[in-house]
């Protein structure tokens, strides 16, 4: 994998977002944090470039969002696309879901994750194994 920037500025904001969490980004990170997705490590609110991403895998390439109401703005969804593409020249994967989804099917939205990670699982062997070497 490519080497992502990670700017030093971001840190503090970085902190800032992980304290004034949606109710929707908290349940997902219960369910991913400390390998709690098949023993993958997820960072929370992680500085990527000149953005912040809800949550970052580095082993599969894999941004998620939880996108709140306000991403609904018709400028707002202009500006996550740009982010969006940005990051993905980068070599990233996105996988998007709203807050309301997540709050109330997230059961799903692992599911979604999880077949994500099997893909990835499938298409490269070697994080398998790579990951397991973690496993508890």
């Amino acid at each position: 994998m490519r080497y992502l920037p990670y700017n030093v500025n971001l840190r503090e904001f970085s902190r800032q977002l992980r304290n004034h969490s949606t109710l929707g980004e908290i349940l997902l990170w219960k369910k991913l944090r400390a390998g709690g997705m098949m023993n993958y490590q997820f960072n929370r609110q992680k500085p990527l470039n000149r953005y912040i991403v809800d949550f970052y895998c580095k082993t599969v390439n894999l941004v998620i969002e939880v996108d709140g109401s306000y991403h609904n703005d018709e400028e707002q969804i202009i500006k996550d696309k740009e982010r969006q593409k940005i990051l993905e020249c980068m070599g990233l994967n996105f996988l998007r879901f709203s807050e309301m989804e997540v709050r109330k099917d997230i059961e799903q939205v692992l599911k979604i994750i999880e077949n994500y990670i099997v893909a990835c699982e499938e298409k490269y062997p070697e994080l398998k194994r790579r990951v397991s070497r973690y496993r508890k």
